[in-house]
């Protein structure tokens, strides 16, 4: 089993991307070794691998971005392979580049690329140099203010200062006049430095109203290089996206096939292999511009796997093995519309503060054309080491009407308590007139959203609420992994305590 000497991979992941190779993994015949942390012993992913390793204490700083342990761990397991999922260590050059002198295979894209589209100011200039537009920015990164006035002379406000050596909106500032300039020059470079180690940073113009469209691309290692079309990542919270769809509403066959050239010719511009996804920003005027290329698998990939039928991380494992694509660019056909909520334990009425704890009772949306990808069960702790995410929920439906209905009816249907999560806010926006008219940019939430707009719980509600919560945390700490007390007597049954509490209260 497996492919082209590829047996077994190490996930240096966890929670819902972990899980999400692992099932590929299991369909290819491939097996699978799961790493953990402490905290994150008895988490899915740990369960579902074939095998499991701890690589240390929560943090992770000594976990899961210690390359050392990751890879020495890979050979003890005699792993062959090493699928870094997204965040944590999946865009570190340095890290593929120990993979493989370490003779382990990367699932992944060459270091150099890594390198290249990393540095944003670099990776610039490169698509630049191959016909590729980008937003008008200073050429480098700036040391002073001074060299932002420069650009500011000829461009004007509004401006964005950027992280040069990062993204998901960590060290970006946005300047809208000279008094702001010095203070948000520290604050980016500071933020900059903290994210990244890296406090570099550079000048580009704001576009006014923006749209975020990007486009998923797989090559493989004999110039075969092909685009899966758009996904439309406009609803953000702070330059971090909540909804995700395919197709935009806004591009059109004419544009979609400009687009895909250009992304296509953008990831050939550093010798791209493997997955990939090419960022544009798109003004009001429909003109797009180059913002980045993500060298990993995106949070977002199934919008584009429920369309075209195509199993990505399939297609990463294939080509990281050396295999040609299977596919040409005619080959690639779309189907219905798609929908992606990230759903997070944060609390949208106390601006969005992560919201930490056990989750006491999870129902899943189910039904037909409605998929979960979710890293933590019933019983889990939502820990304050790592992203507060809890699952996607993704829905597929022949239109974008259909689909927004059926995404409303999946996240009414989700239940979690325990935790405070976004799906209130992730209703709102289905929900909102500006959203299913189609006109709206990565703005929408600021000009939109506030916690007033809300659907709140009556006191009653919230009373019942609360009361459920406090019988699954009783009926768990009565149960334990045994099914018999220390005296020989069968435990209570949760149900039974359940009832038998109801009729006390």
């Amino acid at each position: 089993m497996g492919t082209a000497g590829i047996r077994k991979i190490l996930v240096a992941n966890r929670g819902e991307i972990a899980l999400r190779v692992m099932r590929t993994c299991r369909e290819m015949g491939i097996a699978t070794v799961a790493v953990y942390s402490e905290v994150d012993r008895n988490m899915p992913h740990v369960l579902q691998a074939d095998e499991a390793h701890a690589i240390g204490p929560a943090p992770s700083s000594q976990s899961y971005l210690s390359m050392e342990t990751i890879i020495a761990t890979a050979l003890r397991a005699g792993a062959d392979a090493i699928h870094p999922g997204y965040g944590f260590l999946s865009e570190n050059p340095e890290f593929a580049q120990r993979v493989r002198d370490a003779g382990l295979i990367f699932i992944g894209p060459l270091p150099s690329s890594i390198r290249a589209m990393g540095d944003k100011t670099e990776a610039r200039r490169l698509v630049r140099a191959h016909g590729v537009p980008t937003v008008p920015g200073t050429d480098g990164p700036i040391t002073a203010v001074s060299e932002a006035e420069e650009f500011l002379a000829l461009n004007g406000f509004p401006v964005l200062l950027k992280a040069a050596a990062g993204g998901g909106g960590k060290g970006m500032r946005i300047v809208h006049s000279a008094q702001e300039l010095p203070d948000a020059f520290r604050g980016a470079q500071s933020e900059a430095a903290s994210a990244f180690g890296d406090g570099r940073v550079y000048v580009e113009k704001y576009l006014d109203q923006p749209r975020h469209i990007e486009f998923q691309i797989l090559a493989d290692r004999h110039g075969n290089t092909i685009h899966l079309g758009e996904r439309e990542c406009s609803i953000q919270r702070r330059h971090q996206k909540i909804i995700e769809e395919s197709p935009s509403v806004i591009v059109d066959a004419a544009m979609r096939e400009t687009m895909g050239r250009t992304a296509v010719m953008a990831a050939q511009a550093c010798r791209y292999e493997n997955a990939g996804t090419i960022e544009f920003l798109v003004d009001r005027g429909r003109n797009f511009y180059f913002l980045e290329m993500n060298t990993r698998l995106q949070v977002e990939h199934p919008v584009t796997e429920e369309r075209t039928g195509i199993d990505l991380v399939a297609e990463q494992i294939r080509i990281a093995a050396g295999e040609t694509l299977r596919y040409r660019q005619e080959d690639i056909q779309f189907r219905g519309h798609a929908i992606e909520c990230r759903i997070c334990a944060e609390d949208p009425s106390h601006d969005f503060l992560p919201s930490i704890g056990r989750i006491l009772h999870l129902r899943p949306a189910q039904g037909p054309g409605v998929r979960e990808d979710r890293g933590i069960d019933e019983g889990g702790e939502v820990s304050l080491y790592y992203d507060s995410m809890i699952s996607k929920l993704i829905v597929h439906a022949q239109d974008r009407h259909e689909a927004i209905e059926r995404m409303k009816r999946a996240l009414r249907e989700y239940r979690i308590l325990g935790v405070s999560t976004n799906i209130p806010v992730c209703l709102f926006v289905l929900e909102h007139p500006a959203f299913t008219g189609g006109d709206f940019s990565t703005h929408f939430l600021q000009e939109h959203y506030s916690p007033a707009g809300l659907a709140t719980l009556t006191e009653s509600q919230a009373h019942a609420v609360a009361a459920v919560c406090t019988t699954l945390e009783l009926a768990r700490q009565n149960s334990t992994e045994m099914t018999f007390a220390g005296n020989g007597r069968p435990r209570p049954s949760p149900w039974k305590l359940q009832r038998n509490l109801s009729m006390r209260s």
